[in-house]
């Protein structure tokens, strides 16, 4: 059984996990929140996948740090798509760091968003071109949440 958590962080960890998200999951606990990581609460002989959705799913909010290279994730895609599912389901709140990336580029597909998405499509078959209007339905959910943005240094809602 999974622990409850406070909090869940979704990131991409080049992008940010040992800079911005990296200090944000220091603050957390320092405060005393439990807050659930992949690169920190896996034990040995866990089952990744299992282990991350159902930590998810155990979790009051979702902090959803979006950054330039988020979208080439699948698996950071995966679980954007698992925790809107929640915010619509389980009334879990979700709460999207825009990290030095414009809402209306996640929102439109612009940018590295769009190159990620064109990529993907074009790397499925097309059995599996629903899992990648999924994840385009994600993308334009969480940058239709009022969420901050951080842009070099700088803070702005």
């Amino acid at each position: 059984m999974v622990a409850r958590y406070d909090v869940f962080l979704c990131f991409r960890e080049p992008d940010t996990g040992h800079t911005f998200t990296g200090n944000l999951y220091a603050a957390l606990r320092q405060a005393r929140i439990r807050t659930f990581t992949d690169a920190g609460e896996l034990k040995g002989g866990d089952h990744i996948g299992l282990t991350i959705l159902q930590a998810l799913e155990a979790s009051r909010i979702s902090i959803v740090v979006l950054s330039e290279n988020f979208a080439s994730s699948r698996w950071c895609l995966d679980e954007l798509f698992k925790i809107l599912n929640c915010m619509k389901t389980e009334n879990q709140a979700v709460l999207p760091i825009f990290y030095d990336v414009d809402p209306s580029d996640v929102r439109k597909l612009r940018g590295s968003f769009g190159t990620a998405m064109a990529h993907h499509e074009a790397s499925f078959r097309k059995e599996d071109s629903e899992k990648v209007e999924k994840w385009k339905w994600a993308l334009t959910e969480v940058a239709n949440v009022s969420g901050w943005c951080f842009r070099r240094g700088n803070w702005y809602t």
